[in-house]
């Protein structure tokens, strides 16, 4: 007769909290949270206890604190080294309705020499658009480690770097939301992590109760960031919508709308191709959308590191301007 093992697993308290029914349950603190995600990336839960407290999080809607914990145990956990970073740009939504126009607001300003680094998690999604299908396109370099980051950054000013390269555990987790039917508190995550501590965090936010959530945590870690409900769920200027900016500096939060850039609703493309994208890139066809988003994305990413409102959109209409009148 097999013998149950009465000896309770360490991460059980964890699951407890969260658990233990309506009157019972709790958030976890900042501290717990912190602790817990250290189990989760060392490998010491067991995979029905993982699969168990991703649930609760999301059911429970994860807190600032928890979030701001699960930050500090990746970055305890990464050990990235010290490069010096502008911009920390995720990129996980992936494009579906429009193109990722984002992808040249970045190329303008690193030519401008403002490093970025942007990190995403593959083609998770059907139907969609993803960074990693245009790196090689536009010359971006899709590095393997922080080496590599290091290297790219002084030389070309943006570089790529997988989420599944510098935390494979985090990615596995991404993964399973075709097994668990739902997303689950990693996907906030991993915009969150800002894995170079750069100057600014751009963060896209699509559902509204994430927002503040984002700008709370982003406060707790101690991270200057801006987020916003972009296009797609990338960090892009939505054109025909008031986009409302949530910051936080020193410290503190801010927050400031900008106007919709055309006061008509613009329709998406009947179709997207990466030929037409590159066309645009290149100068050979004019897109009336792009000349509207990429030069306020641009503008997102300068307001991020400081620069006033209107002198941002101005500098990111003579960047794009520059560009396609060279």
């Amino acid at each position: 007769m097999i013998q149950p093992n009465t000896i309770e697993h360490p991460f059980a308290q964890y699951i407890r909290i969260l658990g233990k029914g309506q009157n019972g349950s709790r958030h976890l603190t900042l501290e717990e949270a912190e602790t817990a995600m250290l189990m989760v990336l060392n490998d010491e839960v067991e995979a029905v206890q993982l699969g168990a407290f991703l649930l609760l999080l999301r059911y429970q809607l994860e807190t600032a604190e928890e979030l701001a914990g699960f930050a500090n145990a990746v970055r305890k956990k990464i050990q990235t080294p010290n490069i010096p970073l502008d911009i920390d740009w995720p990129t996980y939504a992936g494009k579906k309705r429009h193109y990722p126009w984002y992808l040249l607001a970045a190329k303008l300003l690193a030519a401008q020499g403002i490093t970025i680094l942007m990190h995403g998690a593959g083609a998770h999604t059907a139907e969609r658009f993803y960074t990693e299908q245009f790196l090689s396109m536009l010359a971006i370099k899709h590095c393997k480690n922080w080496y590599e980051v290091e290297t790219t950054l002084e030389d070309q000013h943006i570089a790529f770097i997988s989420l599944g390269s510098f935390s494979p555990k985090l990615q596995q987790i991404m993964d399973l939301k075709s097994l668990l039917g739902v997303r689950s508190p990693v996907h906030s995550l991993v915009r969150l992590i800002n894995p170079l501590q750069a100057r600014c965090s751009l963060q896209s936010i699509f559902h509204p109760n994430y927002q503040a959530i984002h700008q709370e945590t982003s406060r707790l870690i101690g991270d200057t960031s801006i987020i916003i409900k972009g296009e797609g769920g990338e960090n892009e200027v939505r054109a025909d919508n008031i986009n409302l900016l949530l910051g936080t500096q020193q410290g503190l939060p801010w927050q400031e709308t900008w106007p919709a850039l055309s006061e008509q609703r613009l329709l998406k493309p009947s179709q997207l191709t990466p030929e037409h994208f590159m066309a645009v890139w290149q100068k050979k066809v004019h897109d009336e959308y792009a000349d509207l988003v990429i030069p306020a994305t641009i503008a997102l990413a300068l307001r991020g590191l400081g620069t006033p409102q209107q002198e941002a959109l101005k500098e990111g209409t003579r960047l794009w301007q520059l560009h396609t009148n060279d």
